[in-house]
């Protein structure tokens, strides 16, 4: 069975919308697009290296759109974005120009490409998506870039329907600029207890 692993650069009150640029996703009026700019250094760098490797790509059609309109044209930075099979999951397209691309539009499609064979499912941004998979326990791992950022409004990565789990810090390193890259894999079921009186 494949992992669907959720990466996302996250400000410390969930925020994941438009971290690259200020053009990249400014609905309901989001100002502050390009947040993670200023915290680069070389660390980071690596990690995004190498979550760049080759893999395939589960994306929401807003996410899908966005790169759909950037990547093909610098596939330099990201190799093997243009030949990795990007699924879409959208109820209102079903075709694109952009090779290795596929539509799909149920849950169910989710579940069968989590069952095939094939390299790891990264879901990228696509926040909606995300909310998805967490209400259907369907999240094996997340890679967080916690910024020391708090924006107060935009898209979230998380939403109160997630299917309870536990995760395990499986790795983390924390940049010169202070962001915490962590990455996570699902444990379990939610254990509870008494705080000693």
């Amino acid at each position: 069975m494949r992992k669907i692993i959720v990466l996302s650069m996250i400000t410390l009150d969930g925020v994941i919308q438009s971290p690259g640029g200020p053009k990249e996703d400014k609905s309901d009026g989001f100002k502050y697009g390009g947040w993670t700019e200023p915290y680069g250094d070389e660390s980071y760098n690596q990690v995004v290296q190498e979550e760049l490797k080759p893999a395939s790509y589960l994306l929401g059609r807003k996410t899908f759109e966005i790169w759909e309109q950037y990547w093909p044209h610098h596939k330099d930075y990201w190799p093997g974005i243009n030949e990795g099979n990007k699924y879409v999951l959208s109820t209102t397209r079903n075709q694109s120009d952009w090779n290795n691309t596929h539509f799909i539009t149920m849950l169910a499609d989710i579940q069968q490409l989590k069952e095939s064979a094939g390299p790891e499912i990264q879901v990228w941004g696509s926040s909606e998506l995300v909310h998805l998979l967490l209400s259907n326990d369907m999240v094996d791992e997340l890679r967080l870039k916690i910024h020391p950022i708090l924006l107060g409004r935009g898209k979230r990565l998380f939403d109160t329907a997630a299917v309870p789990k536990s995760y395990t810090l499986a790795e983390h390193i924390v940049t010169s600029t202070g962001v915490i890259i962590a990455r996570y894999i699902r444990s379990g079921e939610v254990k509870t207890g008494q705080v000693a009186d």
